[in-house]
């Protein structure tokens, strides 16, 4: 397989076939997020693509699963996406699953009915980087749209069909007071999307990112491990979802946990309450073994 620059992927798509629709993130704004600044965004072109899809199938032969990059492929034109996935499914015989990193701006500048054509061609799962609902927060990290805007973006994914995994960022707003506002603002926004899947990542500061240097200059400060987890306890807490499979099961966090909301939210809490009651580090991902 032929890939431009480092390609990233939720955890949830270990296992498919990564295609590289977009080169880098239509984005590529956000304070915190390194992962396509090596990157100046493009669209591949059709043939790129097709070609890519061929190789995958002489390599692979059959899939079930694919997950379509980079960051924000959403942004492709709507025809070029379902060309896509019509290509998709007729090359992969097996195919039942295909994800997407979807940015809020790319989301609202679809009609409802392209995205309800996406999810009738095949498009089974959109992933958003929600990171915060507080909504100081959402606009020092420059995420491009507002607390208001954000809910939008998710609902419309939600009634369109398609599953929706939305991202959250704890440690995002630093130590201090707001770390749990953050928590709280959180879980509100979660509440008011009501997505399929949340994810919750840890922050990591990455080099050369404009939060990494505010750090260097004293203007941020990283919660520690017990920090973190006090946010996702009070973020737990402030949750009210319908029906919703919830993670932290990334490389970045401290504490893999999951469950199912809010069938599990009592058993999630008692499991963070205690550790962080025995203040025992030996519950916990160590740091060099946390990662992005």
């Amino acid at each position: 397989m032929r890939y431009e620059g480092n390609v990233f992927r939720p955890p949830s798509e270990a296992r498919s076939y990564i295609l590289q629709c977009t080169i880098g993130c239509s984005h590529n704004r956000c304070t915190f997020c390194a992962m396509y600044k090596d990157k100046k965004y493009r669209i591949r072109t059709m043939d790129e693509i097709k070609t890519d899809i061929r190789m995958a199938k002489l390599y692979y032969g059959d899939l079930r699963k694919v997950f379509l990059a980079d960051g924000d492929a959403l942004a492709m034109p709507t025809e070029d996406l379902l060309e896509i996935l019509n290509t998709l499914y007729r090359t992969f015989p097996s195919l039942n699953h295909v994800g997407i990193y979807a940015g809020p701006d790319s989301i609202l500048a679809k009609e409802m009915s392209e995205l309800t054509a996406l999810k009738a061609a095949g498009l089974t799962v959109a992933y958003l980087g929600v990171e915060t609902g507080d909504p100081q927060l959402l606009k020092d990290i420059r995420k491009g749209v507002d607390y208001d805007g954000m809910v939008e973006a998710g609902q419309k994914v939600v009634k369109s069909g398609i599953k929706l995994s939305a991202i959250v960022l704890l440690g995002l707003a630093g130590r201090g007071e707001r770390s749990l506002e953050h928590a709280r603002n959180t879980a509100k926004i979660c509440n008011e999307i009501d997505p399929h899947y949340l994810a919750a990542l840890t922050l990591m500061l990455v080099p050369g990112t404009v939060l990494y240097k505010r750090a260097e200059k004293g203007e941020f400060e990283l919660p520690d491990a017990f920090e973190i987890l006090e946010e996702m306890k009070v973020m737990i807490e402030g949750l009210e979802l319908s029906g919703c499979e919830f993670r932290s099961n990334h490389a970045s966090n401290y504490l893999p946990i999951k469950g199912r909301l809010p069938d599990d939210k009592n058993r999630l809490l008692a499991v963070v309450n205690t550790i962080i009651e025995r203040g025992d580090t030996r519950y916990l991902r160590p740091d060099y073994m946390r990662g992005l």
